[in-house]
């Protein structure tokens, strides 16, 4: 019983300084339904999608909480970016007829092993030959059609070493010339697709060929077996080699689309050894670090 009394009164008292606390804020002007209710910032995600306008990340309730102002309650939540998923899809059995009817020339025969190559020119250091790798990577090839199409620094790198050794005035006796042993029939058929004048003996446009080229082959290939996935990511990829656009790119440029995409045929990698060396390039090779 003493402890009950002693609650009926403290209910008591809380309740006249509640309303003497309402009597007080009447004496301001103000109503109970003005003073704004606490807001309760809930844990979950902090990223924001970008602003559409502006490009910036919109910051996050939380955010804008610690710059010392309350959070928006009129702000509609942006929707999240639908994400990829992390698998690619598998490989077409039978693909799909190809969206590029008109293709590059077939690469010609392999030249005798015993023939050497030549040099001509200028050799471009290799300080030179980053920045046009850079570059050529940094490019945007299928504006319209085809815009999330990036070709990884990496893989130019690596098939840049796996070509020339990063020589950018070396010549084949195939007639691969420069940096990224490029054809001089693929050269002339790229730059009449691409609407280009790139010079194949200039090694800034050596790399932005060869990297059209694995461009073109990522749209042909991915549109033909991939369900148009443009992913050239290493971790897409399973220990069979023809289970990722990655590796059928590579393979396209060593041995040409033709003996990779064919109409009505599975995705075939006729060269798994050069396959192979430049994956392990993308990861290993010394040329990373230039």
């Amino acid at each position: 019983m003493v402890r009950r009394t002693d609650r009926l009164g403290a209910a008591v008292l809380a309740g006249l300084l509640l309303a003497s606390a309402l009597v007080g804020c009447a004496a301001k002007g103000e109503t109970p339904q003005d003073v704004a209710a606490p807001v309760a910032v809930t844990d979950g995600p902090t990223d924001a999608p970008p602003d559409e306008v502006s490009g910036e990340p919109s910051p996050s309730a939380s955010a804008v909480e610690s710059m010392g102002a309350a959070p928006s309650r009129s702000a509609t939540p942006r929707p999240k970016p639908t994400k990829k998923p992390t698998r690619a899809p598998k490989p077409r059995a039978v693909p799909k007829p190809p969206t590029e009817t008109e293709v590059p020339p077939a690469p010609p025969k392999p030249a005798p092993s015993s023939c050497k190559p030549t040099y001509k020119g200028t050799k471009a250091t290799r300080a030179e030959v980053k920045a046009a790798l850079t570059d050529a990577a940094d490019r945007t090839y299928w504006p319209v059609s085809a815009p999330d199409i990036t070709i990884p620094l990496t893989l130019l790198k690596a098939t840049a070493w796996q070509e020339s050794g990063w020589q950018s005035n070396i010549y084949a006796c195939d007639g691969g010339v420069g940096l990224l042993q490029v054809m001089p029939a693929t050269a002339t058929w790229m730059n009449q697709r691409f609407e280009k004048s790139y010079k194949i003996d200039a090694y800034q446009d050596n790399a932005y060929l060869g990297a059209t080229y694995l461009a073109w082959a990522t749209k042909y290939i991915g549109d033909m077996y991939f369900e148009s996935d443009f992913r050239l990511d290493p971790a897409l990829c399973t220990s069979a080699l023809n289970s990722c656009l990655l590796n059928a790119v590579i393979a396209a440029y060593n041995f040409g689309h033709g003996a990779v995409a064919q109409e009505g045929k599975p995705l075939a990698i006729p060269n798994p050894s050069y396959v192979r060396n430049v994956r392990a390039l993308m990861n290993e090779c010394v040329c990373l670090a230039y």
